[in-house]
């Protein structure tokens, strides 16, 4: 299949309190995939096994890597190992991004990244303002920056109405990790 490029691409923000930020990054990956797109997905503050890390792993058009601990970090617990993680992810997503080798780049959890100060909403700004006109960005996670959420061109807030974390059951295999 011929690879599609986009004449313009826009800048897409899925946040909210509600489950489903990074289920819908990779819906739109794996879309984008059967028409040939190449995406590349820089995976903030997540460095444990997730089921998509299989799933798609030798997947021709979708690339994933990890700038995260192993371990859940909250944000009274960062060290400067996760400061230079997130900077890392930083630097190669700014990489990839320049490379021309992809239509889309999902920077997923970047907005907690900002949230926990690993990282700096100017630095987020200075990397969308270097972006070429055809690659397409999706950043997601909780509490998206305001100076993000006015620059993007598509903005989804994930509500939670309802969940189950509620009743103390914890996160299952195959469904949320």
């Amino acid at each position: 299949m011929k690879r599609q490029t986009f004449n313009k691409a826009y800048i897409h923000i899925y946040t909210g309190n509600g489950k489903g930020k990074t289920t819908a990054a990779l819906g739109l990956a794996v879309r984008a995939a059967g028409y040939g797109l190449k995406t590349y997905i820089g995976q903030f503050m997540k460095g444990r096994h997730y089921g998509e890390l299989t799933s798609l792993r030798d997947h021709p058009c979708i690339t994933i890597e990890q700038y995260g601990d192993v371990e859940c970090v909250h944000r009274e617990e960062i060290t400067q190992k996760h400061v230079d993680q997130a900077q890392q992810g930083l630097k190669r997503a700014r990489e990839i991004m320049l490379s021309n080798q992809y239509d889309i780049i999902i920077l997923d959890e970047i907005n907690v990244a900002v949230w926990f100060d690993l990282i700096s909403t100017r630095q987020v700004l200075d990397l969308l303002d270097r972006r070429p006109k055809h690659v397409e960005i999706v950043m997601t996670g909780r509490r998206a920056p305001k100076a993000l959420v006015e620059i993007a061109d598509v903005v989804s807030e994930i509500k939670e109405i309802k969940h189950y974390y509620q009743q103390g059951i914890v996160a299952r295999t195959g469904i949320e990790c």
